[in-house]
């Protein structure tokens, strides 16, 4: 089976969800038996550092006519020198251009969340929100099959956008557990990363943005820090609300209680997982995964998520204490505060990376997708 899959960015060279999910179908779905040539926007570089399966069609830097020109013509030229068995597409926007020239060609959906909603979101504008639901609307319906991650964003999928359920397939997120699977101590972790040894260190990984509910969660701190005075909130990652969460801090006067670490790269992220107590993800919305998660598992770090979205449905099966009651700021603090006290049963580090090792890493999850590739091309 040969694959096309059109991406949105090259994870070496542009951080985030799906430009990680990406990465890994390009590097493990071979693995599998899966034929893959990509196209992504990008630089120069990512041919070379994709050994060839990846190339550019636009900049990353290029606006967005220019972009849907490039993949309209990097997808002619590739179509006209290979065979392929499906399209498999990671994002609306990059697919709309080709649509005429598909052909017959199966096209097979990875659905990573819903473009229109998480534009609304965060603050988009009522035309810029219906503009992008309605490319999504047009892409989704020429569809033969999906891949969403989770069953919320399943239905989302289905009652957003009309698509029939029996065409929506859901394979969690992967990710390569070496690569998370830290051979340090918490103690040695943290004396790598510079960090304090007599703190009860958690660590929160998110996007910037408003939907990730971490101003729910800096304000939780003020609760947990009467109780807990020596407890430290660290939050990795860079985003629009930057200056807003650095002013919230400072009001609260939480400056020795929270720092925002900025972008942390691949290397430091599994050892910055390992120093920590616990992670945790306060979402408030369009939560289709949560890769942190497992991510955190993964190097043995106990995570504690809202139930939003897919989150529940990584946890639940490993241990429902790590399932917080809400999102709401007395609802995060009062988890945080259980975890911390022992109230909630924490697993054990062990426990954690062997749950991920078994459901989500790339070997298994690679499996699944090109079971979905399979039947789509049966029907």
């Amino acid at each position: 089976m040969k694959t096309l899959q059109l991406g949105t960015s090259w994870f070496l060279e542009e951080a985030g969800g799906l430009a990680r999910v990406y990465y890994g179908c390009v590097n493990y779905l071979p693995q599998v038996g899966v034929g893959v040539s990509g196209l992504v926007a990008g630089s120069d570089r990512v041919e070379q550092s994709s050994r060839g399966l990846v190339q550019t069609f636009a900049s990353t830097n290029s606006g967005t006519l220019q972009r849907s020109l490039g993949v309209r013509k990097a997808f002619k030229q590739v179509i006209s020198n290979s065979q392929f068995d499906l399209v498999a597409s990671h994002f609306a926007l990059y697919t709309f251009p080709i649509l005429d020239r598909l052909g017959k060609l199966p096209l097979v959906i990875h659905f990573h969340g819903p473009w229109s909603l998480e534009s609304k979101a965060e603050g988009a504008g009522k035309l810029s929100v219906f503009g992008k639901w309605a490319i999504e609307k047009l892409v989704y319906g020429r569809a033969d099959g999906f891949i969403v991650l989770s069953e919320a964003f399943r239905q989302i999928l289905h009652k957003t956008y009309g698509v029939p359920l029996e065409k929506i397939f859901i394979v969690g997120g992967g990710i390569d557990t070496a690569e998370f699977k830290v051979d340090l101590t918490i103690a040695e972790a943290r004396e790598r990363l510079g960090w304090a040894q007599d703190r009860r260190i958690i660590l929160c990984v998110r996007r910037l943005v408003q939907r990730m509910g971490l101003d729910n969660l800096i304000a939780a701190i003020a609760q947990v820090r009467q109780q807990y005075p020596e407890v430290l909130l660290l939050i990795a990652g860079k985003g629009a609300i930057a200056e807003s969460l650095r002013s919230q801090i400072q009001q609260l006067q939480l400056e020795d209680s929270v720092k925002l670490l900025g972008f942390v790269d691949d290397r430091n992220l599994p050892i910055a997982y390992r120093a920590a107590e616990l992670s945790i993800i306060p979402s408030v919305s369009l939560e289709g995964f949560g890769l942190i998660a497992i991510e955190s598992l993964a190097a043995g770090t106990p995570v504690l998520g809202t139930p939003i979205g897919g989150i529940p449905e990584i946890l639940r099966l490993f241990s429902t204490d790590l399932i917080l009651e809400g999102s709401t700021t007395s609802q995060l603090a009062q988890g945080i505060i259980e975890a911390l006290s022992g109230q909630r049963q924490m697993p054990k580090s062990e426990a954690c990376q062997d749950y991920v090792r078994q459901n989500y890493d790339w070997q298994v999850i690679a499996q699944q997708m090109k079971s979905v590739y399979d039947q789509v091309l049966q029907r």
